[in-house]
């Protein structure tokens, strides 16, 4: 049998939304935080492709024998590979399988294997189902995951928007990212934001420590503020930057920090760190994170910057503390005059209640 379509196929993508849609003609379902995969099986043949269109199955080789036993002998499926770990999803896990060193993927694979969460059908068969509503896409992939085993899922779905709320507050305690909302008579509109996103919104006060110039105006523009946070033991930790500024922003910031500059390499603790190590984002002795370091993700990338004295706090907004840093560049959203540095811990983040995935995939089907 051969499939109507071959790889690679751009997945539909969502636009973020302040609220989730209260009106019957969506679907509910969990926004997992994964690696977005659409799955290619044709009889013996699995192919996983990333949502940059390249490759992905040499980095979850434990996943082809689990997909070829659980999927249809022909199918197009859209997703997510995740990894669980201790009963809530491991994002950390997953970025240590893009490893060139194939003998470094296949341990990992025992000691951390993936999973794979369905969640669109876009072939069944020789049937491009990709024209049809969503809805019919939904109970197409039931059916034909019904027989389907774990590590293979299929995600849950609601039609009731309070269904849908519930899972926003509960789901993130097991590491899920918000809902995803979709029109029931959507078509699978690849590279289209044609679904909804609606992520937990969080923010966190925290000690400007440095900056980056703007690579166009190094010392006029400033391209970044590198931001810190108190550890438990009053070490001040790298966790991010916030970038997103106006043009214009960025030469009020450079005036406005200017007078921090002066005297604030002598004392500075990344400044120290730096010198003792001559390594980048590394580990002192395990607890301090410092900027300025290369890695396999930032190679031949400028990554000089300029020390501040401790002296000024920022509230940002982020999506996700992974470990000890935010996963991606956080939203400056005003300053805090009001506090002071010290009092911007960890402590000040939320933390969600623990929340069990096999309680999320209990029963997948019976809100709908």
């Amino acid at each position: 049998m051969t499939l109507p379509f071959r790889p690679p196929v751009e997945p539909m993508l969502a636009k973020l939304a302040a609220l989730i849609p209260l009106d019957d003609s969506w679907n509910y379902e969990p926004k997992w935080d994964g690696f977005r995969a659409i799955v290619f099986k044709d009889g013996d043949d699995v192919y996983l492709q990333s949502r940059e269109l390249k490759p992905l199955g040499r980095y979850f080789p434990e996943l082809a024998v689990s997909l070829r036993a659980s999927l249809p002998d022909a199918c197009v499926l859209d997703g997510e590979i995740v990894i669980a770990n201790g009963g809530v999803l491991d994002f950390d896990a997953l970025l240590l399988r893009i490893h060139p060193a194939a003998s470094r993927v296949a341990s990992l694979a025992k000691e951390t294997p993936a999973s794979f969460v369905a969640w669109d059908l876009l072939a069944l068969g020789d049937t491009d189902l990709r024209e049809r509503p969503q809805a019919e896409r939904r109970e197409k992939l039931e059916v034909a995951l019904r027989d389907a085993r774990p590590p293979v899922h299929l995600t849950p779905i609601t039609r009731d928007a309070a269904v849908a709320e519930d899972w926003f507050k509960r789901f993130e305690g097991a590491g899920l990212d918000g809902v995803i909302a979709k029109p029931r008579g959507l078509a699978y509109m690849p590279g289209k934001r044609a679904m909804l996103k609606i992520k937990h919104a969080r923010t966190a006060d925290c000690v400007v420590a440095g900056f980056r110039w703007y690579k166009d105006a190094p010392g006029e523009l400033v391209g970044s503020l590198l931001l810190g946070l108190y550890d438990r033991e009053g070490v001040l930790q790298h966790v991010g930057v916030a970038s997103a500024f106006k043009r214009e922003d960025r030469a009020a910031l450079a005036k406005l920090l200017e007078p921090l500059c002066t005297d604030a390499k002598a004392s500075h603790p990344w400044v120290t760190t730096s010198n003792a190590l001559a390594a980048g984002v590394v580990a002192h002795g395990g607890e301090t994170r410092v900027p300025g370091g290369e890695s396999r993700w930032n190679r031949g990338k400028d990554l000089s910057w300029q020390p501040l004295r401790l002296e000024l706090v920022a509230e940002v907004a982020y999506d996700h503390l992974q470990g000890t840093r935010f996963r991606h560049a956080t939203h400056f959203k005003r300053w805090r005059p009001d506090k002071s540095p010290p009092a911007c811990r960890y402590d000040q983040l939320e933390v969600s209640a623990p929340y069990e995935l096999a309680a999320i995939f209990g029963d997948a089907t019976a809100n709908r």
